[in-house]
C-alpha cells in the first residue's frame, strides 16, 4: 500500500485492495474514495467489492469515478466527499494521478496555484501541465 501525503487530510494512493482497508481504519483514515471505474478493473476490485471491504472496516465509502472527460460535478463530488468527512481521506485510482488532479481542481481558488502544484509534487505528482486548468477554476470560483 503506498499512501501518499497531500494535505494533513487528504491522501492518494495507486489500486487499493480490499485487505488494505483495515490497515487504513488502523491508521485513522475515515473515508476512502474511489476515482477508478468499475471497467478498469477485475470484479474482485471493483467498487461494490472495496465499498463492502471499507464499510466492514468502519470507513466511508465514495463511488466516484474518473473515466474519460472530468466534469465540474466530479470534482464538487470529490470536494464534498473531502469536505464532509469526519477525518482523513484517502483517494485512490490505478496510480494516484487522478484523484490528485481532481483534488487540485476541487481546491483553485482556496490555495495558492503554486502550493497546489508544490504538494501534488511531493506526493509524486507532477501536475505544472495542469496550471492553465487551475487558473480558470481559480478565475471562476473569484466570479461567483
Amino acid at each position: 500500500m503506498d499512501i501518499r501525503q497531500v494535505t494533513d487530510r487528504y491522501y492518494t494512493a495507486p489500486q487499493l485492495q480490499p485487505q488494505d482497508m483495515e490497515k487504513l481504519a488502523e491508521q485513522g483514515i475515515t473515508t476512502v474514495i474511489c476515482n477508478r471505474p468499475d471497467a478498469e478493473v477485475p470484479p474482485q476490485i471493483q467498487a461494490a467489492a472495496m465499498q463492502e471491504a471499507a464499510e466492514a472496516a468502519g470507513l466511508n465509502f465514495v463511488f466516484n469515478p474518473v473515466g474519460g472527460a472530468l466534469s465540474q460535478p466530479i470534482i464538487e463530488e470529490q470536494s464534498e466527499a473531502i469536505e464532509s468527512s469526519e477525518g482523513p481521506v484517502v483517494a485512490y485510482c490505478n496510480t494516484g494521478n487522478r484523484s490528485t488532479i481532481v483534488w487540485a481542481l476541487g481546491v483553485a481558488g482556496e490555495m495558492e496555484i503554486d502550493e497546489i502544484l508544490t504538494r501534488a509534487r511531493d506526493a509524486g505528482q507532477s501536475l505544472d501541465w495542469l496550471r492553465p486548468n487551475l487558473v480558470a477554476c481559480a478565475a471562476q470560483k473569484s466570479q461567483g
